[in-house]
């Protein structure tokens, strides 16, 4: 059984020593009041009463003094521990109106985080610790609200890309067909190559109208994982085949570099939408005539896949944000490369929650993407 490792907070340091010496400081003033308070009693106080006696009864000295005496005199530590609570309630309701200001300053900068401030907090030097986390949690807030309006932004643009993309294709299709339409007696020849574009472009428009689903699917998707032992080599082989058509016409080409017999423990459908993703975006970018290496090896605790192609040089600026939703590497959207900006925003959630990690580095015309899986057993099967 291990032990916790108990160390003291050096944050409260402060106001630990603060109210230290404010209890230290209500304890000797009452002690003192009290001591002041019983050096006048036996003096000019003692006095005083049995002059009040006197007066306010009508009593004689002796009598006025015995009612003292007996009263007064006999229980006097009984009035000096009374006097003693009186005084420390006193002074412990004046510290407690001092300490309770560190809770407004607590609710004020609160309140200034709702309200979006753009001042820094400012507490006492007691409160130094919290000044400084809530001044963090408050530039984590700005900077999570700056980049939520920049995905919005992402987004709203390119939903609006795509609605001004669709009307291209569209109008194509609707023109073609109104030619077929108005002339049955065309050439074969003729329609057959008005039909060849009408059915490309109705390709296309497909294309975008599975963009425009993709990203309404993406804001209400929950994405849940089906663990199997998956045969890594044939899936790779696999995909590559689903991609020819796509290689081929550019001259461009996928070569494995990999062990047949390697395996990963993850949901295969999910994983294969992120290798699809990758290599998607790898043919894409890639300069015609090119290969792109798709290699698996094992290395420590990890299975690397990484998915090398040579092209433009992705920019660091870009690079940082390249795994962000909605983020498009095209400023223009292009019939070859325009996507909808989530692909490898939807990969990296998957890698994640296989508790794996997804990075990407470019520069000298290679861009190389590594995806990294923890080696992991079979789960026990539960009872």
């Amino acid at each position: 059984m291990k032990l916790k490792n108990k160390r003291k907070r050096p944050d409260y340091l402060k106001l630990k020593r603060k109210i230290f010496f404010q209890m230290l400081f209500i304890i000797l003033a009452s002690v003192f009041a009290v001591l002041l308070l019983r050096s006048l009693w036996r003096g000019n106080i003692g006095e005083w009463i049995v002059r009040f006696l006197e007066k306010t009864f009508l009593l004689d000295y002796e009598d006025a003094f015995k009612i003292y005496h007996y009263t007064f005199r006999n229980n006097l530590n009984i009035f000096i521990f009374i006097t003693i609570i009186i005084f420390f309630l006193i002074f412990f309701r004046l510290s407690l109106s001092w300490f309770t200001k560190y809770f407004d300053e607590m609710n004020d900068s609160i309140d200034a985080l709702i309200r979006g401030e753009n001042k820094d907090i400012e507490m006492s030097p007691e409160m130094g610790f919290m000044e400084n986390k809530l001044n963090a949690l408050k530039q984590t807030l700005e900077i999570r609200e700056h980049n939520a309006q920049q995905a919005e932004q992402r987004k709203n643009d390119l939903v609006m890309y795509l609605a001004h993309d669709i009307k291209t294709p569209l109008t194509s299709v609707i023109g073609y067909l109104s030619l077929l339409d108005e002339a049955p007696d065309m050439p074969i020849e003729q329609k057959a190559k008005y039909i060849g574009i009408t059915l490309e472009k109705a390709y296309g428009l497909e294309k975008l109208i599975n963009e425009f689903f993709e990203i309404t699917r993406y804001n209400f998707q929950t994405i849940t994982l089906e663990k199997e032992t998956i045969d890594l080599y044939y899936m790779l082989v696999q995909m590559t085949d689903e991609f020819y058509p796509l290689l081929e016409p550019h001259g461009k080409k996928a070569v494995i570099h990999a062990d047949e017999n390697i395996t990963i423990y993850g949901d295969p459908i999910k994983l294969a939408r992120v290798f699809n993703n990758i290599l998607k975006n790898a043919v894409a970018y890639s300069d015609d005539n090119s290969t792109i290496d798709i290699s698996a090896e094992v290395q420590k605790h990890n299975i690397v896949i990484s998915f090398k192609n040579t092209g433009k040089t992705i920019p660091k600026e870009k690079l940082t944000y390249i795994f962000e939703k909605f983020f498009r590497l095209d400023e223009a959207r292009t019939t070859n490369t325009g996507g909808s900006g989530l692909g490898l925003a939807i990969a990296k959630e998957i890698i994640t929650l296989h508790g794996g990690t997804i990075s990407a580095e470019s520069s000298n015309g290679v861009t190389v993407f590594n995806v990294a899986l923890p080696i992991k057993q079979h789960e026990p099967e539960k009872a």
